[in-house]
């Protein structure tokens, strides 16, 4: 038996922002990639990485994220945020989850990054089953911009400075915060618990349990990731970005699994597509919710296809 699995993972998932900028009456998480809502791509995510249990926080206006939340992940715990002040908060409205969960580790994931892997949970979990006390997903990119940036030294995480605080030699850092947060259990309502709200938002914020636990002398580490990975969505750009970047995916997991693609720009999958070896898909084609193909069929061109069973036509 692996270490992971003697080693219980509670997850998360903070879906109760209200994706003001999107523009929508739709809840954010509930907008599709790959036809998927992108809160599903998470909750997918989680499964696939094994997880043993999982709580979800939704907003007190969202009875539609609840249903989905039931329907999807039956085992999972709803809590609700009545009030929005900030991501510890948000975290702590899952309180009785954390306090039943006293042995393993807690995942903080967010509902609005659909490109997260299962793989980037487990290493993780590994950090934290190895004696880390918090583990930050960090990412390098070339333009650090608004992000936070993560300050390590001697390959511990020192700091997460928000870009507004940060002195000019802290903004040439290229390291920067993901969001994405692992604790052990043991540790994790301690140093919510202790987290303030002395700041100009007045609100209650996740990163700081990073200065708190480097203050009790626990340790805290970075787990680098892909940038687009942790991509968040919160306009309609940014989904249109996270829908590039699952279709390029879908794309080359296709082609490395024998499917032949025409003109792969021109195909475009949902994220329940499913495509056996040597099929042969022509220009333009659209995969609705619900395909699958038989090994060796053919997509003609400028075909869309949705909830439907392809067979191989025989010679």
């Amino acid at each position: 038996m692996s270490e992971q699995a003697l080693f219980p993972t509670l997850a998360v998932v903070l879906a109760a922002g209200q994706g003001t900028r999107m523009r929508s009456s739709l809840p954010k998480v509930m907008h599709p990639v790959g036809n998927r809502p992108l809160l599903g791509h998470v909750l997918a995510t989680v499964e696939r990485a094994g997880v043993e249990r999982l709580a979800v926080v939704i907003g007190p206006d969202s009875p539609v994220l609840a249903d989905y939340v039931q329907q999807l992940a039956p085992h999972a715990q709803c809590f609700v945020q009545r009030q929005r002040l900030g991501t510890a908060h948000a975290l702590l409205a899952a309180r009785p989850a954390l306090q039943a969960h006293t042995e393993g580790c807690v995942l903080v994931l967010f509902g609005d990054t659909p490109l997260l892997s299962e793989q980037t949970l487990a290493r993780l979990r590994q950090t934290l089953v190895d004696g880390a006390a918090v583990a930050v997903a960090g990412f390098t990119t070339e333009q650090p911009g608004p992000y936070g940036r993560l300050l390590v030294e001697e390959g511990r995480l020192r700091a997460i400075r928000e870009a507004k605080d940060a002195s000019p030699q802290e903004l040439a850092i290229n390291l920067c915060n993901g969001g994405v947060m692992g604790f052990r259990a043991d540790q994790c309502l301690w140093l919510l618990e202790r987290i303030g709200n002395s700041n100009a938002q007045g609100e209650f914020y996740l990163t700081d349990a990073v200065m708190l636990a480097n203050d009790a002398g626990l340790s805290v580490v970075v787990v680098e990731v892909a940038e687009e990975e942790i991509l968040g969505v919160n306009d309609r750009e940014q989904l249109h970005a996270a829908e590039q970047v699952f279709q390029r995916r879908c794309r080359q997991q296709a082609m490395r699994a024998g499917v032949t693609l025409a003109a792969a720009d021109t195909v475009f999958f949902s994220a329940d597509t499913e495509l056996a070896t040597d099929v042969s898909i022509e220009p333009c084609v659209v995969f609705g919710p619900g395909v699958s193909v038989a090994g060796g069929a053919r997509i003609a061109a400028f075909s869309r296809l949705e909830y439907t069973h392809v067979e191989n036509e025989p010679a």
